[in-house]
């Protein structure tokens, strides 16, 4: 990549692309593209291969998808399957029809088996059964990942897949219903010290274990593989550090300031006992993540909807 350079960065609304355009434009890449649901639909095949037949991009960052918790993604199994497949199969094909070289396919970790060996290996793709309350969305990611890996093979591309943990950061989703466990932990500190509650409840037993980065640290990550003109396969980025569940909320209550105790709803769901990636994939070619989860957590917290101002 070079200043140069034309870049789309799909789904810059939402806290990962929005991540990576800042970081774009703090390494000073001015020729950057994106749009907007209303501007582009992403679902639409032709509007998609119109797009990038009319802008050939040197480069895509797919950063747009349909994603939720544990409860959006229980509930939503049709629309978290259908929706992520058109999304890569329209802009994979389309980036190939429109001859772009190089593309980025962000996917999740929870495309590893549910119950495989700690920390995740990248090898560890499709040895096991997936965490079934998260399967379908798990799939769509597991097919974007071989549709990229196919036209590299077949067509000599460039489409490099790369899988973080789970993420957390600025311009996070906050809405209960569909939030991840982080943000969603935020709000429920935050409103419980609001309120003046003597009790923040939690949901699950408290002792699976999860790795978070700073949406951020994923920006700096993908844009350096690009800058490096990594080809390579599959590839983790996380922090290499994970924390339970309860050590998170103690530290989500330390940032807002709640002075309650904390309690466990075994009634809802845990989700994977733990899922730690084994980042060291990326941290032989000189990447690591440089926010602290507590530092993050307090950015995160400031940039909310709901931080005092």
């Amino acid at each position: 990549m070079n200043s140069k350079s034309k870049l789309f960065v799909t789904g810059h609304r939402g806290m990962v692309g929005s991540a990576i355009v800042r970081r774009l434009q703090t390494s000073g890449f001015k020729n950057i593209l994106t749009r907007s649901h209303a501007e582009l639909d992403l679902l639409d095949q032709s509007a998609v291969h119109r797009f990038l037949q009319d802008q050939k991009p040197d480069y895509v960052f797919m950063a747009a998808a349909k994603v939720g918790g544990i409860q959006a993604n229980n509930l939503y199994r049709a629309d978290f399957l259908y929706q992520n497949l058109l999304i890569e199969a329209n802009l994979i094909h389309g980036a190939h029809e429109a001859d772009v070289q190089r593309l980025m396919f962000l996917g999740s970790s929870c495309i590893y088996p549910r119950d495989c060996p700690q920390p995740i290996k990248e090898d560890y793709l499709l040895t096991g059964p997936l965490e079934p309350t998260n399967e379908p969305y798990a799939i769509a990611k597991i097919a974007g990942i071989k549709l990229a890996e196919a036209y590299n093979q077949q067509h000599g591309r460039q489409y490099v897949s790369v899988m973080p943990t789970n993420l957390y950061g600025l311009n996070d989703n906050y809405d209960l219903s569909s939030s991840h466990v982080l943000p969603a932990l935020i709000r429920k500190a935050h409103e419980a010290h609001e309120r003046g509650d003597t009790e923040f409840v939690v949901w699950g037993s408290g002792l699976p274990r999860r790795e978070f980065l700073f949406a951020d640290d994923l920006a700096d990550a993908c844009v350096y593989l690009m800058e490096q003109d990594y080809a390579g396969p599959l590839i983790n980025i996380g922090t290499g550090i994970d924390v339970t569940i309860q050590e998170l909320a103690e530290a989500v209550i330390q940032v807002v300031g709640f002075k309650g105790r904390i309690s466990y709803d075994s009634t809802k769901p845990d989700g994977t006992p733990r899922k730690l990636l084994d980042v060291s994939r990326m941290t032989s070619l000189g990447w690591k993540a440089k926010t602290t989860l507590l530092e993050g957590i307090h950015r995160a917290y400031r940039d909310s909807p709901f931080f005092p101002s």
